[in-house]
């Protein structure tokens, strides 16, 4: 009979998450991880072959995280509310906000992720692009790029540089973002969700 596992895959990407988040992504070394953790090396490396597929993990959790929330909204053609859900989300999240938003996905993990990571990359990425192009086409009808490029800029663009400085400067955004956020959604989008 074997021995329970004294660390769970979750305690190291927890570890690396918030390595990533308060000294950035080139801290996150495997030794950085069991330091944290309090786990042996040889534990990280038994349950990952490297540093960048623990980041891939995180990377994976952090997006699905937000995207989950994000992506609903959009499918209940709530546009107003899912670009006010990105300063909700970081509000609520700092930590993941500062590694989604701070750090592009090829900062964090620089090599070759395997298969079955590669394929929940290009599952979220999918997910994104059809629950945006899904709202525009549900809220416009038909839509062509320049109406899809609009929506995208005020869905995703305007909420994520408004809560860029915050999140550098390691603070919440303020209430007012929010409302800045709105004005800009109706500027773009006229008086639809």
């Amino acid at each position: 009979m074997g021995r329970n596992a004294r660390f769970r895959n979750e305690d190291f990407i927890d570890a690396a998450l918030k390595l990533a988040s308060e000294r950035g992504p080139a801290a996150v070394t495997v030794g950085a991880v069991a330091g944290v953790t309090g786990a042996p090396v040889g534990s990280v490396y038994h349950r990952f072959v490297s540093r960048d597929v623990i980041m891939a993990e995180v990377w994976l959790r952090v997006v699905a995280s937000f995207q989950e929330g994000f992506l609903s909204l959009l499918k209940k053609g709530e546009g107003l509310k899912a670009a006010l859900y990105t300063p909700e989300w970081v509000r609520s999240h700092p930590a993941e906000a500062r590694v989604l938003i701070l750090y592009r996905r090829e900062e964090l993990v620089a090599g070759d992720w395997p298969e079955g990571l590669k394929s929940k990359a290009h599952d979220v990425a999918r997910s994104l692009n059809d629950g945006i192009s899904e709202y525009a086409a549900k809220t416009f009808g038909k839509t062509g790029n320049r109406k899809l490029g609009e929506v995208v800029f005020a869905i995703v663009d305007v909420p994520y540089a408004a809560v860029m400085r915050y999140i550098r400067a390691g603070r919440k955004p303020p209430i007012v973002v929010d409302d800045l956020i709105t004005k800009t959604y109706y500027a773009i989008m006229g008086r639809k969700k």
